[in-house]
């Protein structure tokens, strides 16, 4: 392709910030603190036709349209649109002013053009960033952002149809605190449901295939309900939290699923009932709860560092509290939440899941008195522990 010797400004402008994917053409810019402010005018063909009765309207004046764009040089940029208005040349007609359609720019009454939601679904799915991360890059407010990833999701969701449930054997339950979204219709919790078969088979990551407001057994039922019986009998495992309702409603809906405690739940549980142990023999031991200078108080988050991560001077700390009789509870707990954690950290999946069922085979068996919270804890893993 042959190249101008010189270009026009103009041009430049809009091929650097891509402008003619969103149907305007710029004019002018300028900036305003970190943020880089563009005048544009919408490209048209001639004056638009009246969304009322369809026939070509008159020209009468112009508005803008405010929308932030994606950001260009690390800087928010905000695009000045100005937008032609015309007047309905039908007496008739309810819409007397209209003005031009910008859907090519950005959703009617949105706030940022329509390529904003691919860079924010960009930022948080592969990039890792954060929401408040992103509306600082774009300055926007946390909402303005949230909302756009939100949409941006249910439309992926639309797109795929009833095919994104093709091929789902392995699905993921697990509750979310999304008060921002849902908060007004109830406690601000929605369950989260993925396609985890791909991570099982080891050959691809989780998918998201919905997210339902509430976390109830019926929340779940519900969706589990309204699917065919074709998804509901291809589905072998369904893998959630430690929550009774999910596994009710699972073992309703999907009787021929396998139900299990997903590992991420399994070790947060194992965690907590060190926790709790700790808190019990404190009590038990000195009559209060922990205080500065308390042997177990001190150790509580050594406790609960993994094994392989602890430091020479941890290491030191926790043999001296093991070291006393009054604490052997507190490290049985501990070296079984050790376990675990390794058992699912074994990159050979066979040994691991072997480790995990003979940890859980203790836990349900021959406990000694004294191991409340580990007999606890086996009665709620036992079935395979949620294994991966």
């Amino acid at each position: 392709m042959s190249q101008p010797t010189c270009p026009p400004a103009q041009i430049v402008a809009d091929t650097i910030v891509r402008t003619v994917e969103l149907g305007v053409r710029i004019t002018d810019a300028a900036l305003d603190g970190e943020t880089t402010v563009v005048w544009c005018e919408l490209i048209t063909d001639g004056p638009d036709v009246c969304p009322g009765c369809g026939l070509v309207g008159v020209y009468r004046d112009s508005t803008e349209r405010r929308v932030c764009d994606v950001p260009v040089v690390g800087h928010p940029l905000v695009l000045r649109v100005r937008v032609p208005r015309y007047r309905c040349v039908h007496d008739g007609c309810a819409r007397e002013i209209f003005a031009h359609d910008s859907a090519r720019l950005a959703r009617p009454g949105a706030s940022t053009t329509r390529r904003c939601a691919d860079y924010v679904l960009r930022r948080l799915a592969i990039d890792k960033a954060t929401v408040a991360a992103v509306a600082r890059e774009l300055g926007r407010s946390w909402d303005t952002v949230n909302s756009v990833a939100v949409a941006a999701t249910e439309q992926l969701l639309l797109r795929a149809g009833p095919a994104r449930l093709d091929g789902v054997q392995v699905i993921g339950v697990d509750e979310h605190k999304w008060a921002h979204v849902f908060g007004a219709a109830g406690d601000g919790f929605v369950t989260v449901i993925t396609d985890l078969t791909e991570v099982v088979a080891g050959r691809g990551p989780a998918r998201l295939l919905d997210v339902v407001a509430d976390r109830s057994a019926a929340a779940l039922k519900t969706w589990l309900d309204d699917r065919d019986q074709a998804f509901r009998d291809g589905v072998r495992v369904v893998a959630m939290d430690g929550f009774g309702g999910y596994k009710n409603a699972a073992t309703d809906a999907v009787p021929d699923a396998v139900t299990v405690m997903d590992p991420f739940h399994v070790v947060a549980l194992a965690g907590a009932k060190l926790d709790l142990c700790r808190q019990r023999v404190q009590q038990d031991t000195l009559g209060h709860r922990g205080r500065t200078g308390d042997p177990l108080y001190r150790a509580r988050r050594t406790l609960r560092t993994r094994l392989a991560l602890l430091t020479d001077r941890q290491r030191a700390r926790l043999e001296a509290v093991f070291a006393a009789d009054e604490h052997v509870a507190v490290e049985v707990t501990w070296w079984a939440y050790q376990q675990i954690i390794a058992a699912y950290a074994d990159q050979n999946r066979q040994r691991g899941k072997t480790l995990l069922t003979a940890v859980i085979d203790r836990l349900r068996t021959g406990l000694p008195a004294g191991l409340d919270e580990l007999a606890t804890l086996g009665g709620r893993v036992r079935g395979g522990g949620g294994w991966r």
